[in-house]
């Protein structure tokens, strides 16, 4: 990153419960001092952010920051892409003043401030996109995709519980372990001859490590290996989920009976209908179709 560079902030100002608009002044003003130059665009709906970073982009932006949560930093992906992929690749930093940013996790449990000093030290490094093709259309991703049980969660908290917090996450958790569901989602990784329609309690397409802040579903994952790190969770009961539920925040679940991760460059789903799905942190409601890389399609500061 050259010393004059300008970034474009998209800031939503929600975040956080509205922890990411009182905190941002003090941050600007660190990178301000620092010699970034940052220009700053404010989010008032769902989807601004992916139509700001769309519209900058066309006319030449290239620097991009988030300023918020996952969401925020989902939307602005979905707003480059597929048009950088074809053009020059587009940098994305991060401030994450919302209710927390997984992907950063792979890089420092220091969140904002780790954050801060990656921007003035114009670290970057490259970073695959996914791109899911499902039957209304793409979107892209940097995080991960989820199905079943997680999604179920995340489904749960983000419609009934959104204003309520921690505690929200909680009652989601266990609302899902009374309803707990092992079903399955028929997928086929890079080209086999069959769909795997074995009942699972939950199926993750991964680029990185963590979800939910702290949960290290995918302990393998690399951001820039070119592939997808795939980590199946088979019908495990409630009993042993209660039991293995602290693996999954140090990655040990993998090594379950049950459990199986591959890194493939590719995976296929013949899905009877829509399901819901958690995706960098929205939930969602797709009949997914195809999963593929966009090998180091976008520079990460981190």
């Amino acid at each position: 990153m050259s010393a004059g560079q300008s970034f474009l902030a998209i800031v939503n100002p929600a975040a956080g419960g509205g922890r990411s608009r009182k905190m941002l002044g003090p941050a600007l003003e660190r990178l301000r001092a620092g010699g970034i130059q940052i220009e700053l665009a404010e989010t008032h709906a769902p989807g601004d952010a992916s139509n700001l970073a769309r519209a900058a982009y066309r006319r030449g932006q290239r620097d991009f920051i988030a300023v918020g949560g996952d969401g925020t930093s989902f939307e602005i992906v979905n707003g480059l892409y597929p048009e950088a992929s074809a053009k020059e690749i587009p940098t994305l930093a991060f401030l994450p003043l919302g209710t927390g940013n997984s992907f950063l996790r792979d890089f420092s449990h220091r969140g904002v401030e780790h954050a801060i000093e990656s921007i003035l030290a114009r670290r970057r490094q490259t970073c695959d996109v996914l791109r899911l093709r499902h039957r209304e259309g793409i979107i892209h991703y940097i995080n991960l995709l989820s199905m079943g049980f997680t999604a179920d969660v995340a489904t749960l908290r983000a419609r009934r519980f959104h204003d309520w917090g921690q505690l929200g996450y909680i009652i989601s958790i266990f609302l899902g372990l009374a309803r707990l569901e092992r079903r399955p989602f028929p997928v086929r990784l890079n080209g086999e001859t069959d769909f795997d329609r074995r009942r699972s309690l939950f199926l993750t397409f991964n680029n990185s490590k963590f979800t939910g802040g702290t949960m290290m579903i995918a302990p393998h994952a690399e951001v820039n290996s070119g592939l997808i790190e795939y980590v199946r969770w088979g019908p495990i009961g409630r009993l042993g989920l209660v039991r293995n539920l602290p693996r999954l925040y140090d990655g040990t679940h993998i090594r379950h009976p049950l459990a199986e991760r591959k890194a493939v460059p590719l995976a296929e789903f013949d899905l009877a209908g829509p399901v819901d799905v958690m995706v960098d942190g929205e939930v969602l409601t797709l009949h997914c179709e195809k999963l593929s890389v966009l090998p180091r399609a976008l520079n990460v500061v981190a």
